[in-house]
Formats: structure tokens, C-alpha cells, sequence
């Protein structure tokens, strides 16, 4: 490149005229070289006048003329320079599906583009935080599962596979909420179907805790019993009622939003509620003096102390309804939702593998010995039966017929548009 082509160019001491020396394109006025010692060849540069005389006097001309060659020579392509954010929407201004209760800005455009989506996750908007709340959760899981491989033989130690399941799940829960939350904005039909996924993969969740606690909670009492032999069991069930229930809940939250609510609730706190009849039975003898409180109980009772405060954020709406539009961004009560049951299932993890490894001994000398079909086929066939549930339940709004009787010759670009 010749001299003085795009940027300034230092050619040496002593060479070219004038106050700057050596520099090219009359940049080395404000600049003088000086001995760094008397008697040293080391020289060091010195400034004539103070730096904001240089700007005051063409520096701001000469910085704009680099610039304009600088991008000119690097000719970057102008998609990349030319990227825009999603606009952002108010509630009166996107359809009722879209809408949450007393969140008055921050909607993303109700026709997204898959790119758009995920651009927005890097916008503030009113998903933002539910996206990452869920999306950074998910590595940390992923990391303690990660540590677990290495120190465990999931392979072939039986004893640790309700375990597996268990830390397989509570990394697929989050991210699988991550996801819906950043893509349920690209049509009506497609919010409805990523949450459908959400709702399976926290159905699937409660059957990784029954797993977990059949095989590791379970009071000594009740181990080899009717109820012990078919916990996992009635668990499966209770999975596939979770996913049913809160999919078909869905298609009811337009025209009676409040029994949608209340369908959807009772769908998750009753598994919840029988996952956790053998941790709420080893703590009421705690209660009573027969036994003594541990260290996975105390990781136990913090785990439900987060659950209910969980329950309770999902279906009161605080602190939004109490200000609509002032937690619009920050510290509505979904983003708490996300945060509490978080650090819940981080105690529930601790309390599942105190009790693993403490328990172990004594539940094996029982003969309370993990399967791999009691296990991992359970998580199989189940994941299989959730599947199909949510296929059935997205059919009929990605079925939707261009041609009808009274309309022959629909066009395909006019299906597009409906």
C-alpha cells in the first residue's frame, strides 16, 4: 500500500521534516522526540502541547478522513454492519394469545423470525430474563452431571442409575424452557407448541424425582412394599396425566383463562405432591423424635421450601399485579418462578445424592436394587408416550386445511397469510 494510504505510518527518527519526525500524513505535529537519559540512544516520544490541542487542531478531520478510508479498504459486508434489533411492542398492540397478565411492554413481534428470536434473547425485552434465568441454570446442571461421570460408573454400577435419569432430566427441564420461551413468538400456533414441549419435559422431570426418590428417599419402613414395588410405576401415570392436562390447557387460556390456570396448576402440584409423600413422611418422624435430622434432609427441606414458594409466584402474579407495567423487564414474577425453582432443584440434587451415597449399604443389603428396564426403559417408554401426546395435541394447529368447500381455489400464497 503507498504511503498515506490509510492510516498514519511511523517511518523512523530522524527521517522526514517538520516537529513530527518521522510520522507520515502530518500526524507527528504535537509530537518531539528527547533523549530518555543524558547519555543513554534510547529515545522516548514527548508531546508538544496537550492532546486536546492535537483534536483542536484537524485532529478530529484526520480521525474522520481514517475512518472513512480505514472502512473503505476493509470493505466489511454491509449485512453485517446493518443488523437491527427486533422492535418491541406494547400489550395493546399484539394478539390476546401473546399476552401475559399485567405485563404491559416489552412483547416481541407475534410473527418472529427463528433469527429474530434468538436475537432477542440478546435484547431486553419481557422473555429476556426467563430466557437466561433457564438457558445458564442448564450448564451449571450439566457440569455437575459432568463431574458425576467421571467419578461414578454409570455404565455398569445399577446402583446409579436412577441417578442417570435423574441429572438427565434436570438438565433437559431448563433448557427445554430456555427454548420455549425464545421461539414461542414466531406464530400463535408455534407458542402453543413450545410451551407443549415445556409442560413434557417438566412432566418428565416429576418422573426423574420418583425415580431418584423411589430408589433413594423412601423411608426404611416402606421399602419392599406394595407401594415401594409400584411408586415408579403410578409415577409413569401420573407423567402422562401432567403432559395431558397441561397441553389441553392451552386451548382453553383465551376463553376462560382462569380454570386454564387452575387446569395447569393442578397438573404439576400433583405429581409434586406424590413424588414427594416419602420425603414428607422421613420428615414428620423426624418431627416426632424418631429420627434425626441429616444432611440431606436439611438439602430436602430447603428443596421444598423453594417448591412451594415456586407454586405460589406461578399463580399469584406478584409483584406485577400489584404495579402493572413497573416489572415489565425486571423481577416479574415469572423470572422469580425461573429463579426459585432453580435453586429448589439445586437442594433437591444435593439432598438425592446425600441420601445415594449414605443410604447405600443399607438399601442394597435390602435388595432395593436398581433395574435397568425400572430405570432407563421407564425414561424410554415414557419419553415415547410424552412425545406422542404432544404430537396429538399439535396436530390440529399444524393441520390446518387451505381448501375448504366454500373456498376451491384458495391459493397456496393466501393459505401462507391465514
Amino acid at each position: 500500500m503507498p504511503e498515506g494510504g490509510v492510516f498514519p505510518v511511523w517511518r523512523g527518527i530522524g527521517v522526514g521534516s517538520g516537529v513530527g519526525g518521522g510520522w507520515s500524513q502530518g500526524w507527528g505535529r504535537g509530537l518531539r522526540w528527547e533523549p530518555a537519559s543524558p547519555g543513554q540512544g534510547a529515545w522516548i516520544p514527548v508531546f508538544d502541547y496537550p492532546v486536546w490541542g492535537v483534536l483542536c487542531r484537524g485532529g478530529h478531520a484526520r480521525l474522520r478522513e481514517v475512518c472513512q478510508r480505514g472502512r473503505s479498504a476493509i470493505k466489511l459486508p454491509t449485512d453485517m454492519l446493518s443488523i437491527k434489533l427486533p422492535q418491541l411492542f406494547d400489550i395493546n398492540q399484539v394478539p390476546k394469545v401473546f399476552r401475559e397478565d399485567s405485563i404491559i411492554s416489552g412483547y416481541r413481534h407475534p410473527r418472529s423470525s427463528a433469527l429474530d428470536c434468538v436475537l432477542s434473547s440478546f435484547q431486553m425485552n419481557n422473555e429476556t430474563i426467563n430466557i437466561w434465568t433457564h438457558f445458564l441454570p442448564t450448564w451449571y446442571f450439566l457440569w455437575r452431571f459432568c463431574v458425576l461421570c467421571s467419578t461414578m460408573n454409570f455404565l455398569t454400577d445399577s446402583y446409579t442409575w436412577p441417578l442417570l435419569v435423574y441429572m438427565l432430566l434436570i438438565c433437559i427441564y431448563p433448557f427445554t424452557s430456555s427454548c420455549a420461551h425464545t421461539f414461542s413468538t414466531m406464530s400463535p400456533e408455534s407458542r402453543h407448541i413450545c410451551y407443549f414441549f415445556d409442560y413434557g419435559a417438566l412432566s418428565l422431570y416429576s418422573l426423574g424425582c420418583a425415580i431418584s426418590y423411589g430408589y433413594y428417599v423412601i423411608p426404611d419402613c416402606w421399602v419392599n412394599s406394595w407401594f415401594h414395588q409400584h411408586f415408579v410405576l403410578i409415577a409413569v401415570g401420573n407423567t402422562l396425566f401432567c403432559t395431558s392436562l397441561s397441553c389441553y390447557s392451552r386451548f382453553l387460556e383465551l376463553q376462560f383463562p382462569q380454570r386454564s390456570k387452575v387446569l395447569r396448576t393442578g397438573a404439576f402440584v400433583l405429581p409434586f405432591i406424590f413424588d414427594t409423600v416419602p420425603l414428607f413422611y422421613r420428615i414428620l418422624l423426624c418431627c416426632v423424635g424418631s429420627c434425626s435430622l441429616s444432611d440431606a434432609l436439611s438439602s430436602h427441606c430447603y428443596h421444598l421450601l423453594f417448591a412451594v414458594l415456586t407454586c405460589f409466584l406461578f399463580t399469584a402474579h406478584l409483584p406485577e399485579r400489584l404495579a402493572p407495567g413497573r416489572f415489565d423487564y425486571f423481577g416479574h414474577s415469572h423470572q422469580l418462578f425461573h429463579i426459585s425453582a432453580v435453586v429448589g432443584t439445586h437442594f433437591q440434587m444435593e439432598g438425592v445424592m446425600a441420601d445415594m451415597t449414605s443410604r447405600r449399604a443399607w438399601l442394597l443389603a435390602r435388595g432395593a436394587m436398581p433395574s435397568f428396564l425400572g430405570t432407563v426403559g421407564v425414561l424410554v417408554a415414557s419419553l415415547v408416550l410424552n412425545l406422542g401426546i404432544i404430537g396429538i395435541f399439535s396436530a390440529p394447529l399444524l393441520w390446518k386445511p387451505c381448501h375448504s368447500s366454500n373456498q376451491p381455489h384458495t391459493s397456496r400464497r393466501e393459505c401462507k397469510e391465514k
